[in-house]
């Protein structure tokens, strides 16, 4: 037997939350729950979704929580990145950690790139690692290899994310370093 597809719509969700509520009685949940729930039906991730998409703002991209996860399992508590995964997703994420300590504007040898990635990992392939930033579109190099550069590009939310939490990680490990007085 065919549905018959009935469209709703509701000139204020907040209006049709509170009636709802009324009607579910104490065991209704809270307002914000209810706008939520309502929100997630209608097929958005939640009230301020709803709110964004209908009011004209541009979504915001939502953190891949289980990538963000297995890449931070990656990196030590010094932040350095421990081993290449074999996943292309998690090693094109892992890689936004290191492309954000690299300095900005500034042209670098081979030598001086690969001293600077080897810092950052504990594995030690800085030439693997030189290969994928220039494969991605995050660091340029000269045919000859005698310029890197990294490039501007605005990681996603996702990898915001992890170049947050690695950084946090490294700036407790070298606060957790002594210095002798």
């Amino acid at each position: 037997m065919n549905r018959e597809v009935l469209s709703l719509t509701l000139p204020d969700v907040s209006t049709f939350a509170r009636s709802l509520r009324a009607g579910l009685g104490d065991a209704a949940p809270s307002h914000q729950s209810l706008l939520n729930l309502i929100a997630r039906a209608g097929g958005y991730r939640n009230h301020q979704h709803l709110r964004a998409v209908r009011l004209g703002a541009p979504p915001v991209e939502p953190v891949d929580g289980e990538a963000l996860r297995r890449a931070l399992a990656r990196f030590d508590d010094q932040g350095r990145l421990l081993s290449w995964s074999t996943r292309r997703k998690i090693r094109a994420l892992c890689l936004w950690p290191i492309w954000a300590a690299l300095p900005p504007r500034t042209s670098l040898s081979e030598r001086q790139i690969s001293a600077q990635i080897d810092a950052l990992t504990v594995f030690r392939d800085a030439a693997q690692v030189r290969r994928s930033l220039v494969e991605d579109g995050r660091l340029s190099r000269k045919p000859d290899g005698s310029d890197y550069r990294r490039l501007e590009r605005a990681p996603d939310p996702t990898a915001l994310a992890l170049i947050r939490a690695v950084l946090s990680r490294r700036a407790t490990s070298e606060a957790k370093i002594p210095t002798s007085a």
